[in-house]
């Protein structure tokens, strides 16, 4: 079935595009193919993922919803503790709520915007 419109991209608020963007450039294998103060595009396999900067962003504060958490990726891997490792390794940091570690790891990415690694996604 013919959609009405075609996916394009997912743009996350934060306060330092350059940083978010080199983030999700490394966690997907993708490229940084557009970058200035204010915004950043990363092409990644699958559609794009932007982020733009916001004048007094505050990080969201899950699981506490006083900031709301925005936006959720989630991220299909194989190993959910290597993929762990890894993220961390390029500036992720691991979230303190972990509802379903066995199924799913929460991690927040440098703007604090929480993201899920999961072996529920089939990785090709």
């Amino acid at each position: 079935m013919a959609g009405i419109a075609r996916y394009g991209a997912v743009s996350l608020d934060c306060d330092d595009p350059a940083r978010l963007g080199e983030f999700y450039a490394a966690l997907t294998g993708g490229t940084v193919v557009f970058s200035n103060d204010a915004f950043v595009a990363v092409q990644a396999d699958g559609g794009w993922i932007t982020a733009q900067r916001v004048t007094d962003y505050r990080r969201p504060t899950w699981p506490d919803e006083s900031v709301p958490k925005q936006v959720h990726l989630e991220f299909g891997v194989s190993d959910l503790e290597t993929a762990q490792a890894a993220v961390v390794s390029i500036g992720a940091e691991v979230a303190a709520e972990q509802p379903s570690p066995d199924q799913w790891r929460v991690m927040l990415d440098p703007a604090g915007h929480p993201f899920c690694l999961t072996t529920l996604i089939p990785v090709e």
